[in-house]
């Protein structure tokens, strides 16, 4: 059964298309507008999910997969319109490539999945990672608004918090694979 924060999220999924088409087409106000819409209902499915006890394990899946998909697809196409530095673009990319592969390699050594659970500093990056994407998008919307200086500031704290993430969930990965991991490893 479809539970309510199950549809909204996949809501936000089905908006990326709509989103990344608003991004090309430079209508930077209406992207701005669905950005905050998909940040809504990022909230309300959660809460939703909390309040009626609806939570699910395709939720616990979907959710996180919905932000990344917004997040790199918006990164990577204001990157490509030269409205966020590439090596920003570059750095959340493989931020979340070196996690994800991460992951994967201790699936493949250990035979478990280790549970993926966002740490607050992994929540911050995506939060930060958001407001960046939101301030840049109303920075090309409205020109005439003094926004140059706190863009670039916002550049410098998703660059510090995305990394320092990342370390923490590799640290956090190394830890898991210490404690759980293959007694093949003493051969």
């Amino acid at each position: 059964m479809l539970t309510l924060p199950n549809f909204l999220t996949l809501l936000r999924i089905i908006a990326i298309p709509v989103f990344l088409t608003l991004l090309a087409r430079n209508n930077y106000a209406a992207a701005f507008v669905l950005l905050v819409g998909a940040g809504v209902t990022d909230v309300v499915d959660g809460s939703v999910a909390r309040l009626t006890d609806s939570r699910s394990s395709l939720g616990a899946v979907m959710d996180p997969i919905a932000d990344k998909l917004l997040l790199l697809s918006s990164f990577l196409m204001l990157g490509l319109a030269g409205l966020l530095p590439a090596w920003l673009v570059t750095l959340v990319v493989m931020r979340d490539v070196i996690v994800v592969l991460g992951y994967v390699s201790i699936f493949v050594v250990d035979q478990e999945w280790v549970e993926i659970d966002p740490s607050r500093l992994g929540k911050m990056s995506t939060f930060v990672q958001l407001f960046t994407v939101g301030f840049a998008l109303v920075g090309e919307a409205r020109p005439d608004l003094p926004l140059t200086w706190f863009i670039r500031c916002m550049i410098g704290l998703t660059a510090l918090v995305s990394a320092a993430s990342g370390v923490q969930y590799v640290y956090l990965g190394l830890l898991w694979h210490q404690r759980h991991g293959s007694v093949d490893d003493e051969n």
